[in-house]
């Protein structure tokens, strides 16, 4: 098992808290920010690292406590040699009113990470800017898309699902990845 130290990155912290989890028998899923971190090289950087726990919920305080974390107020997770928390917000695994059926398996050298898919990601920021009119939820939107291979034809229908397709709000994802794509030459 791989210590957490200083110099380890996002992605690293969270592979190694991924699979600790997982050693403890707990199916574990990284959402929110810091996919989005990943995802966009850090265009966007998060120090919150969001683990939806799948299945039957097992207590995740044991693999917690064996890489060294502290629970802190009863709600984050904290660790002397990192800068970025843990979180274990309630399930289930979904973005917006879709269930997520599948996830992604990132390898890296600290280890396995279970995370949203970009499309998944991509939806999961659109949720925020659709109902709680965040822009910066839109910025990170559009900074995955432009950085990873979505479906963007998913997209539009999980956003009529949601409510949004010929609304103001997927009109304008649409309109900036596509000047996004344009002025960064990644069509």
């Amino acid at each position: 098992m791989r210590s957490i130290d200083e110099r380890m990155t996002l992605e690293e912290v969270a592979a190694v808290v991924s699979t600790n989890l997982a050693r403890h028998g707990i199916r574990a899923v990284l959402s929110g920010g810091a996919v989005v971190s990943i995802y966009s090289h850090n265009a966007y950087e998060s120090k919150d690292l969001d683990f939806i726990i799948e299945g039957i919920a097992k207590k995740e305080d044991p693999a917690m406590e064996q890489l060294g974390f502290r629970k802190e107020s009863g709600r984050y997770w904290t660790h002397p040699r990192t800068e970025f928390w843990v979180e274990f917000p309630s399930g289930p695994l979904q973005v917006g009113n879709m269930a997520v059926e599948s996830t992604r398996v990132l390898e890296t050298s600290a280890g396995a990470l279970r995370l949203l898919p970009p499309t998944e990601c991509v939806m999961d920021r659109l949720s925020a800017y659709y109902h709680w009119t965040d822009p910066q939820s839109l910025d990170q939107a559009v900074q995955v898309a432009v950085r990873q291979e979505i479906d963007l034809q998913r997209i539009e229908e999980w956003s009529r699902a949601e409510g949004e397709t010929g609304t103001a709000g997927f009109r304008t994802f649409a309109e900036r990845l596509e000047r996004e794509r344009r002025d960064t030459g990644s069509v």
